[in-house]
């Protein structure tokens, strides 16, 4: 066996193949046309709001809109922080085989979640005045004749619903074999349950989450029918005093702005958590400088053999 014979040979990568021309289709004419339209009607709303400009409106009602804004933060925020806490007891109970925790959970899940947000900010707010003396007598009317307090409540309760389904769905997702596994290493259903499957059940359902707090910021408005002066609140007063409906468009960048950053912000948090799930493209991994010092001595060896 000769030399040139023994040595291995390095085999040349072919180049890609070049792109296949992309014709005029039915499909993407219309998808340009699509977005032609929503580009000249974004023009033309800038172009409305420019010529509309008023520096006194700005300067009378700007103010309050920051208000309003401030108080929507706060409502989403407590709403859905109260909700997650009260999520865990009620997703315990719709996976529990016994009734008494079952049948509760089912049906405080079904109502919430069958029935619309403003019906139950008004049996909240507007029937809560029906039982002041029994509230007043528990100490606990000064909560129920706030509107803000209301919403609250309301709006806690409901995604709370939500966010219950949410955590069972993400919950059953986890294999079986999590729970076989910390079985296995003698730890308690608790700590199997906090420490095994609820992290993993939390990155199923981060999704999930993000769409819940998504609908809570746009479900957020109905408070503004309860007398509560969110940023919806402060749009209809300051349409109710100047009829320019500019401010109900203010009032939707608004909204659309905050929409964007919690997007931004979950994108960032879903990539943070979910590292390393993601896959290296075929063919852009990189090499380690051992594999490189592997193939820099093959082809030396080769080209040696080959003189």
């Amino acid at each position: 066996m000769t030399t040139a014979q023994a040595m291995p040979t390095v085999k040349l990568t072919q180049p890609p193949p070049p792109p296949v021309p992309r014709g005029w289709t039915l499909a993407r004419v219309s998808g340009i046309g699509f977005l032609g339209f929503w580009l000249a009607g974004g023009i033309g709303l800038v172009l409305l709001l420019y010529n509309g400009f008023d520096p006194d409106f700005y300067a009378r009602y700007g103010p309050k809109f920051v208000n309003g804004l401030i108080v929507t933060l706060q409502i989403v925020f407590l709403s859905v922080l109260i909700g997650s806490a009260l999520s865990l007891p009620a997703a315990a109970g719709r996976m529990s085989r016994n009734p008494l925790a079952a049948v509760p959970a089912f049906a405080f899940v079904y109502f919430f979640r069958g029935t619309p947000l403003i019906a139950q900010t008004f049996l909240v707010y507007y029937g809560a005045g029906s039982f002041r003396e029994p509230l007043d007598a528990v100490g606990l009317w000064w909560f129920f004749r706030d509107p803000f307090f209301c919403v609250i409540f309301t709006f806690s309760l409901n995604t709370a619903a939500y966010q219950a389904e949410i955590l069972r769905g993400a919950i059953q997702n986890v294999d079986k074999g999590q729970w076989e596994a910390g079985k296995a290493l003698g730890l308690s259903k608790f700590a199997i349950y906090w420490n095994i499957v609820l992290p993993q059940a939390m990155i199923v359902a981060l999704r999930p989450y993000g769409n819940e707090i998504v609908l809570m910021i746009k479900g957020s408005a109905i408070a503004s029918i309860v007398t509560v002066f969110d940023l919806m609140g402060e749009t209809r007063r300051a349409f109710s005093r100047t009829f320019d409906f500019q401010t109900y468009i203010w009032a939707a960048i608004f909204y659309l702005i905050l929409v964007e950053l919690l997007r931004r912000l979950w994108a960032r948090l879903e990539g943070r958590l979910t590292r390393h799930l993601v896959r290296t493209p075929q063919g852009k991994a990189k090499k380690s400088p051992t594999e490189d010092s592997q193939i820099a001595t093959v082809e030396e060896l080769d080209a040696t053999a080959r003189t």
